[in-house]
């Protein structure tokens, strides 16, 4: 749901940081970091165009031009989906586009990226029943045929690199943003319509300063930002779900973020770096219709609210020649989001929404001996002030987690083309409060300390092989995914089974810019659950695609 926007199919890479993210990411950041890192434009003319065709009658397809010319670089890259879906009336149109100009002058540079994305999608509910998905027939049907969500945006940011002298490079980097969405809300009785939308401009300036022996990076984030929302009931009135206006409101938000990172060579293999970030974020609310209560539907009076958070971060990092081991502590802070606040219902009269925080401690070690690289890491993550709406409608502004685990990567360079590569991840995932549910129906959602979050699995395991030699055309990989069993609900009173999925993937090295792809995921056909739920008394899934052989070209100079 937070990723669609991102144009991840035409991307350069993607980096992952695990955990808070401290001084430079900023609020929101909590258990890590997403970040897609769009293709840079090459010296060389270069061509991508890609297209693929499964059992299911997916088809994707993306292409990428660029060149340089000048001084300037030129980028362009789209990517398409036409998916029919899996199961009934589940399908989704997707269309996502990214232009790139990088230009190299005396002492500056700038890169301006012009990206947008399109998706009209029809979002399946889920399948009810013990099981349900692994029933051949009941797998594929959907109970809300009519639900639907339709999104678009656009995003446009200019960086440009300023060379300051001594060592010290001053970046700027003003941004605009635009989103609209309208969903159907099928899961609720209500089955009505939200509308949202939102603009947003900003900028990010940093200077970074390199002295030797000591860098550090200094900058502030600053983000204006308006937005809207509106819901509303076509059926007649269900239950306290009331037919009409629900909601009706426009926020506008403000944010500065100072930050500042300093790291130092505290011996020729040791390094120490510490950084910290201010958030400050400031809402004016605007309800744009009556105030009070409607059915179970709570309209605030306009107001204004401001929170300011503060993330530190400090680490150690000591190279030991074929391996890096590192130690660290951040905490991570997230402003409440506008919906907890203004978006309410009759029981939220009471304990407003305050940010929410976390600490977290993660030791490490990672590097490259001979043929294999490694990497290891475990961790101690606290959260606090986990703002959310219970079963019984009341706010909990004081929900408090523990996430304790550890994560390894190992990756193997064999003879002859062959190359395995693993990850296996272990986290106790667990509540830290008390808070029972005195609604009979949602009883499964009374929180007990010490219960398992629901649908956090403790083991997650996968394994790659493949093989490749460029002396020959055919190139091939399996691969394995392991999901252990899980609770689905907070009462940790029922659970899914867990699942091991086996991929292969293959390629034919037709021409010199021809080759031909194949693939054939779940390879045994297994039946599984993409995600398992237990509500109001009834086991929910969201069926999983059974075995699927996709067939692509691609073309690439």
């Amino acid at each position: 749901n937070e990723l669609f926007e991102a144009n991840s199919e035409i991307a350069e890479r993607i980096e992952i940081v695990r955990g808070p993210s401290g001084a430079l990411y900023g609020a929101n950041a909590i258990h890590g970091v997403i970040n897609v890192l769009s293709r840079a434009p090459g010296d060389e003319p270069y061509f991508l165009a890609e297209a693929s065709v499964d059992t299911i009658g997916r088809i994707k397809g993306r292409g990428v031009a660029s060149r340089a010319v000048g001084a300037s670089g030129f980028l362009g890259a789209f990517s398409v989906l036409d998916d029919p879906g899996y199961r009934a009336d589940s399908g989704a149109d997707q269309q996502k586009a990214t232009l790139r100009h990088d230009y190299k002058g005396d002492g500056f540079s700038a890169r301006t990226i012009l990206a947008g994305y399109n998706l009209n999608q029809e979002t399946a509910g889920f399948v009810e029943g013990p099981d349900a998905y692994r029933d051949p027939v009941l797998r594929r049907t959907n109970a809300n045929p009519n639900a639907f969500r339709d999104a678009k945006g656009v995003r446009l940011s200019s960086r440009i690199d300023i060379d300051a002298g001594e060592s010290a490079t001053l970046s700027l980097t003003p941004f605009a943003r635009w989103n609209d969405m309208s969903f159907l809300m099928h899961f609720l009785p209500s089955q009505a319509l939200e509308t949202n939308s939102h603009w947003s401009v900003g900028a990010q300036n940093v200077l970074y300063l390199d002295r030797g022996g000591v860098s550090a990076i200094i900058g502030a984030d600053v983000e204006y930002t308006r937005g809207d929302l509106t819901e509303f009931q076509s059926l007649p009135t269900v239950f306290s779900y009331t037919q009409g206006l629900h909601y009706d409101y426009a926020v506008e938000a403000f944010s500065a973020s100072p930050f500042a990172s300093v790291t130092i060579d505290l011996a020729p293999r040791l390094k120490a770096s510490a950084a910290a970030r201010l958030d400050h974020t400031r809402y004016s609310y605007d309800n744009r219709t009556a105030s009070g209560v409607v059915g179970r539907f709570l309209r605030p009076d306009d107001r204004n609210d401001a929170f300011t958070t503060v993330s530190p971060k400090v680490s150690l990092i000591y190279d030991a020649g074929d391996a890096s081991i590192y130690a660290s502590y951040a905490r991570g802070a997230r402003p409440p989001q506008t919906t907890d606040l203004y978006r309410l219902q009759v029981n939220q009269t009471s304990d407003p929404a305050q940010p929410e925080t976390i600490d977290a401690f993660e030791v490490g070690v990672k590097g490259r001996k001979g043929f294999l690289s490694f990497e290891t890491a475990g961790y101690f993550m606290s959260k606090q002030g986990f703002f959310f709406r219970d079963a019984d409608g009341f706010n909990v502004n004081n929900g408090r987690t523990r996430h304790v685990g550890g994560e390894a990567e190992i990756a193997a360079s064999l003879p002859y083309g062959f190359s395995i590569d693993g990850n296996v991840s272990y986290g106790r995932h667990t509540y830290r409060f008390d808070r029972p549910v005195l609604s009979v129906p949602q009883a499964s959602e009374s929180i007990r300390f010490s219960d398992d979050v629901d649908t956090a699995p403790r083991w997650l395991a996968g394994l790659r092989g493949r093989w490749a030699d460029a002396n020959l055309p055919v190139s091939g990989e399996i691969e394995w995914v392991f999901v252990d069993d899980y609770f689905t609900d907070a009462a940790n009173s029922a659970s899914y089974p867990g699942h091991s999925l086996v991929h292969l993937r293959g390629a034919l090295r037709v021409s010199e810019r021809l080759t031909a792809t194949l693939a054939l995921r779940n390879l045994f056909d297994k039946a599984y659950a993409e995600r398992a739920d237990f509500a109001f008394g009834v086991d929910r899934y969201f069926p999983g695609e059974g075995r699927t052989a996709m067939f692509g070209l691609r073309i690439e100079s």
